[in-house]
């Protein structure tokens, strides 16, 4: 188990949470929520000992795995290698076994290798090469690669690597901070399966709603400035914590009710000859003053896109055996595709298949190699990169607001700061220079933009990427009420579960449409 006891974070005068106690249970597996900036990867930070809290003290238990970010630390290890290091203790005693098998063997050697043998025996050494080529299987690297340096494959694989490296080894906790960014739909569902499985303590920071819903059993919710630990999934926990609000808000009216009866009878007998009634009541009103709410840090943004009266053409897109290459590698051949007005299409697939590249076409970025691409009557389109450096110059001084007030011409200051408003941008965070904005803000900005914009054709590449639960939720409500078209690439299956009416999917030797949304396309080809 993994107890947290009296611990207190604060960053200056703001208090992150304080005085938290609480003990997370062998067999129960956590989501850590809370929006952007609540202190989620802070306290996975403070629980592994990579952060000191400012009072209190956790207790861990002797073997936990974590997932790590620090990717360029482990470049010229072998993929299975940077696996056994899941288990720093069988990876030590390896590493001093080869060595010591490269000296001059002496009697006291020869006990040391005999001490190095129990421990990697204890430590299931023997089947460990073996279980991390399992691991790397189930999360979509080839056996081919096994044996290569880290650098050598792409950054995202990389990052599975990581995860791997953290889920090796039968670990007694698991603590997961974002384990689904860099993984594609599949390998999405291959975590679940594991982790759903899986005997020990987890504790998972995802903004991925459908994962949680699918992994947790327990949500522990950072809020009011402490930790509150629900049972059931992410969705039992909004019902359960509105459920809650609601009830302590209407105790509070009833009281407040109450109290002006009091006030009426006290205002109205106090000067008389009823001064021990009066007294009474008195004490009364003093005993039901109503307890002060602690303000919630939940807040959703308000995401709306409102295309221009005239629509677009019936045909939105035609492309006619359009080809893309780049040095080296062919990402599309001879593509078909066709998007008409209305189609909420969401692009999914393997990672490194062409979906970017796909919407950079639609979106006028890139231009094809061959074949035709035609864009239909008057089709107005609004694009939100993967990259968002892509859109935004987070090397400029100018502010949010000055920003997103160029983005269309004539605009009014006051619908600028309408939309920001909307996006969470209030009073002076309005200003903030867009090269000191979060992830979050920063997709948050260009959503604004989207929105401010009333573009007919949406073009969306990973939107939902540095988001929190609550944008990604709004986004998905807007996309779904969007009276034009739209066509997104996500991993998030809530987003697209919801906003989908049609799929694009990048297989292993083919473009498939199909239409419907990812759970009818799931039943129908993916076993």
């Amino acid at each position: 188990m993994i107890t947290l006891l009296n611990v207190s974070k604060k960053i200056g005068s703001r208090v992150l949470f304080d005085d938290i106690q609480v003990t997370f249970n062998p067999g129960c597996r956590y989501g850590l929520t809370g929006p952007n900036g609540a202190g989620k990867s802070t306290l996975l930070k403070i629980v592994m000992g990579l952060e000191e809290p400012t009072s209190g003290k956790i207790t861990l238990p002797k073997k936990v795995g974590y997932l790590r970010q620090n990717i360029e630390d482990f470049r010229e290890e072998r993929l299975v290698d940077v696996i056994l290091m899941g288990n720093r203790r069988l990876w030590d005693a390896l590493v001093e076994r080869d060595a010591l098998y490269e000296t001059e063997m002496t009697d006291e050697i020869g006990i040391r290798l005999g001490d190095l043998e129990e421990i990697i025996g204890n430590e299931d050494g023997y089947t460990a090469e073996s279980e991390a080529e399992a691991l790397l299987e189930g999360i979509g690297i080839p056996s081919s690669l096994h044996y290569e340096k880290m650098h050598t494959i792409p950054t995202d694989r990389q990052f599975r690597i990581m995860l791997c490296q953290a889920l090796f080894g039968n670990p007694q906790a698991l603590i997961l901070d974002e384990p689904t960014n860099h993984l594609d739909l599949e390998s999405i569902r291959w975590l679940e399966g594991f982790l759903c499985n899986y005997k020990g303590v987890l504790v998972v920071v995802s903004h991925d709603r459908h994962f949680l819903n699918a992994v947790t059993t327990h949500i522990a919710d950072i809020d009011y400035e402490t930790l509150i630990i629900y049972s059931g999934n992410y969705d039992d926990m909004l019902v359960a914590k509105t459920a809650v609000r609601e009830r302590s808000e209407d105790e509070n009216k009833s009281k407040e009710k109450k109290i002006a009866q009091l006030k009426e009878f006290v205002s109205k007998f106090g000067a008389g000859t009823r001064a021990s009634q009066v007294q009474s009541r008195i004490r009364e009103i003093d005993r039901l003053q109503p307890q002060e709410l602690k303000k919630s840090n939940i807040q959703r943004p308000y995401i709306r896109f409102y295309p221009p009266e005239k629509g677009s053409g019936e045909i939105v897109c035609k492309m006619d055996h359009v080809s893309k290459s780049y040095p080296g590698i062919e990402v599309l051949k001879d593509l078909n595709l066709e998007i008409r007005r209305g189609d909420k299409i969401a692009v999914i697939g393997n990672n490194g298949k062409g979906k970017t590249t796909l919407l950079k076409l639609l979106a006028g970025v890139l231009k094809e190699d061959s074949g035709k691409l035609e864009t239909g009557h008057n089709v107005q389109m609004g694009y939100f990169p993967q990259n968002h450096h892509d859109c935004i110059d987070k090397k400029s001084s100018e502010t949010a607001f000055e920003w997103l007030k160029k983005q269309r011409a004539g605009i009014y200051d006051q619908d600028v700061r309408s939309i920001l408003g909307k996006m969470l941008f209030g009073g002076d965070d309005a200003f903030k220079s867009v090269s000191h904005l979060s992830g979050g803000e920063t997709a948050r900005l260009i959503i604004g933009k989207l929105m401010l914009c009333n573009y007919n054709v949406l073009v969306l590449d990973e939107p939902n990427n540095h988001l929190d639960l609550e944008a990604v939720s709004a986004l998905a409500w807007a996309l779904e009420d969007f009276k034009g078209t739209a066509v997104f690439a996500s991993h998030d299956r809530d987003l697209i579960q919801k906003a989908a009416t049609k799929i694009i999917s990048f297989e292993k030797d083919k473009v498939r449409v199909f239409r419907g949304n990812p759970d009818e396309y799931f039943a129908a080809y993916k076993p």
